[in-house]
């Protein structure tokens, strides 16, 4: 016989969620490990004593995991997505017919906690890691990535001299007054002054000019913002903190930079941080190391080997590692030289002697001007090299051989024999496979393609939830895995114990371990 559904809703039915999501569920398993009622502490601070009550800070916090678990960036629509997933409601401890928190509620709230509540929460997560023995902590490695940020290449403005600002300032509130939403500028009186000197002005012109003639027939070049724009002339009203930057082969926008560092022996990440996209990975790294050093140490870790790109390579920072007592491994930049061909370098006086046997002695240091770096000075008289075969060849136009080169060459060399090593080879190897596919989670499959908040502050709170997101992933996953052998493990174990216990007693039955009784 053929059936029928009529559906009619009931005026009273009895629901209990916890009925209807299964052991298995990830969220269900994530609720059985996540404790975060020490935030009711952490955050009571800045709350009033008085008023209405605001939404829960645990709730807060697990609402923002959701939306890095499930890769969804808007408030709006994690909101709309957590009220049909009975899971979610579960982990969240709302029942089926509890209204969940407006979207707008989520955003003040991200505004009122400070980073540092944010970094607890990542760092609670990460100790919940260490217990589990996910982390080593003897080998970190580092990387960076630019992060899309929440403004338009289209909304720059152009910067001017301070001499100018005033007049500047006046010109943009009239206009805005004419139009029928008056502009907001974010930015502060020395983020709208420019910092460019006449020098890179024409520098800057040249390349619009070379752009005009090769770009311009190019698919988007009508597009405000899509010729060649620097920080120093341009910035952002709508988010001062964000900073042009451009990868080969990408698009110029308005980005963020994530500083990541990530474990070798399970991919968990210890240690993340926003940055402007307009600094050097090699200018961050000491701070980053500090960082990761004291974290690491908290935890009883130590920390001594770091791997990392070419673009953290400096003689700066090789000294500073070593004065750190941490090993590096980080490839030199190309413009590294140990000195001119056919040049040989003496160790011992600090000297460079020629092919033709003569002597070129250290005279002292400096500091460029151009690249901010220590560098010293090889210099031979003019008598030296007076009457020399090869003196055409190899002073040109000077009257004396000058040799210029880094003030850190020890550092270069020490850390170049260990990249050409068996285990630098290796090394190599690993740091490409353990922090690239981790940056690849994070911004295609669990929110951090794009940053949906303004200011730096705000970035940095966004990237310590995904980090965060991603370990308690990776945990769950481990502690699923372990699981299983664990029992295997106990049940052998149990068995030898069997095993050992019969032997005793067949042993101990022998008659000459029998005692007579007297």
């Amino acid at each position: 016989m053929q059936g029928k559904k009529d559906y009619q809703e009931k005026l009273f039915t009895h629901f209990q969620l916890s009925e209807y999501v299964p052991e298995e569920n990830f969220y269900r398993r994530l609720k059985s490990v996540l404790d975060l009622d020490y935030l009711y502490e952490l955050t009571k601070r800045y709350y009033g004593s008085c008023g209405q009550q605001s939404i829960d800070p645990v709730v807060f916090f697990k609402l923002c995991l959701v939306g890095y678990l499930e890769n969804i960036i808007s408030d709006r629509k994690l909101m709309t997505h957590c009220s049909m997933r009975m899971d979610i409601l579960y982990f969240l401890n709302y029942d089926i017919d509890d209204p969940l928190p407006w979207h707008s509620t989520l955003s003040r709230t991200r505004q009122l906690f400070p980073e540092a509540v944010f970094e607890q929460v990542f760092t609670q997560v990460f100790k919940l890691c260490v217990e589990q023995g996910m982390v080593n902590g003897h080998t970190q490695t580092i990387d960076s990535a630019p992060v899309k940020a929440n403004a338009s290449m289209d909304s720059l403005e152009l910067k001017v001299p301070a001499s100018e600002l005033e007049a500047h300032l006046h010109q943009i509130r009239h206009i805005s007054k004419m139009d029928r939403k008056p502009k907001e500028d974010k930015a502060t009186p020395s983020q709208q002054t420019i910092t460019a000197n006449q020098k890179e002005l024409q520098a800057i012109q040249s390349r619009n000019k070379l752009w005009i003639e090769q770009q311009d027939q190019r698919p988007g070049a009508g597009n405000k913002g899509s010729k060649y724009t620097s920080n120093k002339t341009h910035y952002s009203p709508t988010d001062p903190d964000a900073r042009i930057s451009v990868k080969p082969g990408k698009a110029r926008k308005l980005n963020y930079l994530s500083q990541l560092s990530v474990d070798t022996s399970n991919h968990v990440i210890t240690d993340i941080c926003a940055y402007h996209a307009d600094g050097k990975d090699n200018q961050q790294l000491q701070e980053i190391t500090l960082r990761l050093k004291q974290r690491l140490w908290r935890e009883g870790l130590v920390f001594d080997t770091l791997l990392a790109d070419t673009g953290y390579s400096s003689g700066e920072n090789y000294r500073f590692l070593e004065a750190q007592g941490i090993t590096s491994y980080i490839p030199p930049h190309g413009t590294y030289k140990g000195g001119p061909e056919d040049f040989v370098y003496n160790e011992q006086n600090d000297s460079f002697t020629c092919s033709q046997g003569k002597n070129i002695p250290f005279v002292k240091h400096f500091r460029c001007s151009r690249t901010d770096t220590k560098k010293k000075e090889y210099r031979a008289s003019k008598h030296v090299c007076k009457g020399c075969p090869v003196r055409s060849t190899c002073l040109k136009k000077s009257q004396e051989k000058r040799i210029t080169l880094t003030a850190f060459r020890a550092e270069y060399e020490r850390n170049n024999q260990r990249i050409r090593s068996k285990r630098g080879k290796h090394f190599k190897k690993k740091r490409s496979s353990t922090v690239e596919p981790v940056f690849g989670t994070l911004t295609q499959y669990m929110g951090m393609r794009k940053v949906n908040t303004l200011g730096l502050s705000q970035a940095n709170k966004v990237m310590h939830m995904a980090a965060t997101a991603y370990n308690l992933k990776k945990y769950l996953k481990y502690i699923a895995k372990h699981r299983n052998t664990g029992i295997v493990e106990q049940q052998n174990l149990q068995l030898l114990i069997n095993v050992f216990y019969n032997l005793i007693k067949i042993v101990l039955s022998l008659p000459k371990y029998r005692q007579p009784i007297v």
